[in-house]
């Protein structure tokens, strides 16, 4: 399979992921640019174009995970994955308290640090969209609680 996502599957992971970054939460109709359909484990780790594969992602998650599936703990170096929205629960990973994205877990400590999800300026977004209470949206919603 080529390396280009058609119109056709980029629909298809947008509506399983209810048009929500399924890293950080917010919702396409909230964001400047519009999202990427982002490989999981990259082509250059063996990753395919295949829908388990697929996650929607916001530029900004996208643009700082890029080919990364893992990062190295600061204190022990160990190895540890990031998050995988096909596989993993957002929930058991993270959590939100208010507008900040916690982590709960070494795979989510690793992706909220090598993704920048607490970034000033994200903080700052998800605030504003906060006060409109569009974020979290109710779509949003779904991934951070038990349903």
């Amino acid at each position: 399979m080529s390396n280009r996502i058609s119109s056709e599957i980029r629909q298809v992971v947008a509506s399983r992921a209810n048009n929500v970054c399924e890293y950080c939460l917010i919702a396409e109709a909230d964001a400047y640019f519009p999202f990427q359909v982002e490989h999981i484990i990259s082509h250059k780790h063996g990753g395919s174009s295949e829908l388990e594969n697929l996650a929607l992602a916001c530029v900004f998650c996208n643009r700082y995970k890029g080919s990364d599936v893992a990062s190295l703990k600061p204190d022990t170096g160990e190895l540890v994955r990031f998050y995988d929205p096909r596989t993993m629960r957002w929930r058991e990973h993270f959590r939100l308290n208010g507008v900040l994205i916690e982590p709960l877990t070494d795979i989510g400590e690793a992706t909220v640090r090598i993704l920048q999800m607490n970034r000033d300026d994200q903080i700052l977004e998800r605030h504003v969209l906060s006060s409109l209470g569009r974020y979290p949206s109710d779509a949003a919603m779904l991934l951070t609680t038990e349903h």
